[in-house]
């Protein structure tokens, strides 16, 4: 099989696009010739929204179709939609839209993407405060073990813009009849946290629809001031270490993946309102991503 073709820069998005998609389509550019330009397809389902290692008291599982037209050239076209599911509000709880470029070498691969992000105005989402980013990544493969480099600026509704990178250490097994991958991942983020304190400001303390439905950070917080700032907010910190495994099996033009994910978050917020202090107590977070995938060339190479 011939070198892997694409790490995404979706690796910090995590909401629209999970490791699921990210994963399939580099598995896609490995099952299909070079010189094709193919559709990829996915139902996928998370059980909860993770973001830097931060989520909500309440959970928010999604289910995310997505479709995307990737061409030869390595100019690609990604949109997808956010279910939310398990709760009182079930509901689309974001569109998102990408456009970008990725190219490859021998052993070196690279990309650059912008994507748009459309909330809905009662979600309770981390990262509902994003309206948009612009990623890249840039990847070798040193045969024993994959690098990959991330960085991205998300541009928050209301808040100066975060910054964010990544590094990545993985390493791929196959099975005998290639049908079968695991992909043992470490990441390591950081960045700022604008868009958590407009997450705070919104949603954790703020007049969040249904909020009795779940437990803030504490009972008495949850009708304090709107007015939330958070220390040190543009400093730049390790803001999460993610332990993943992504498993994939290939049937003929289908893929099916799961990917659990243990996130380690660091560099607890301390976060004052007008009527109090309160230093997070940041705790490690399991979650898990299922899909399936189907992708075909969109023309027979002759």
């Amino acid at each position: 099989m011939r070198t892997r073709f694409l790490l995404s820069w979706f690796l910090i998005l995590f909401i629209g696009k999970t490791l699921i998609a990210q994963n399939n389509q580099q598995s896609v550019k490995e099952k299909s010739d070079n010189n094709e330009s193919y559709v990829l397809m996915d139902v996928s389902y998370i059980n909860d929204a993770v973001f830097m290692g931060r989520r909500d008291s309440i959970a928010a599982p999604y289910i995310f179709p997505s479709i995307g037209y990737f061409d030869k050239s390595g100019f690609f076209l990604d949109a997808s939609a956010s279910y939310l599911v398990g709760s009182d509000e079930n509901r689309v709880d974001l569109f998102l839209g990408s456009l970008g470029y990725m190219s490859h070498a021998e052993n070196l691969n690279g990309g650059i993407s912008g994507t748009a992000y459309f909330f809905n105005e009662d979600s309770y989402n981390v990262k509902s405060s994003v309206v948009a980013d612009i990623s890249g990544f840039l990847r070798y493969d040193f045969k024993v073990l994959e690098v990959s480099l991330l960085a991205s600026t998300y541009f928050n509704d209301g808040s100066s813009a975060d910054i964010f990178t990544g590094l990545t250490l993985n390493r791929t097994f196959f099975s005998s009849n290639q049908q079968f991958l695991i992909n043992p991942t470490i990441a390591v983020y950081s960045g700022s946290q604008h868009f958590y304190q407009e997450y705070y400001s919104s949603s954790r303390l703020g007049n969040r629809k249904n909020q009795s439905k779940g437990q803030s950070m504490s009972d008495s917080a949850t009708e304090v001031s709107t007015l939330v700032e958070i220390q040190d907010v543009s400093q730049f910190n390790i803001m999460n270490v993610e332990i993943s495994l992504p498993l994939q099996y290939y049937y003929k033009q289908f893929i099916f993946s799961l990917t659990p994910v243990l996130a380690i978050p660091q560099t607890s917020a301390t976060i004052t309102t007008e009527d109090m202090v309160i230093t997070e107590d940041l705790e490690s977070t399991f979650y898990f991503s299922a899909g399936i995938s189907y992708w075909f060339n969109t023309k027979t190479t002759k």
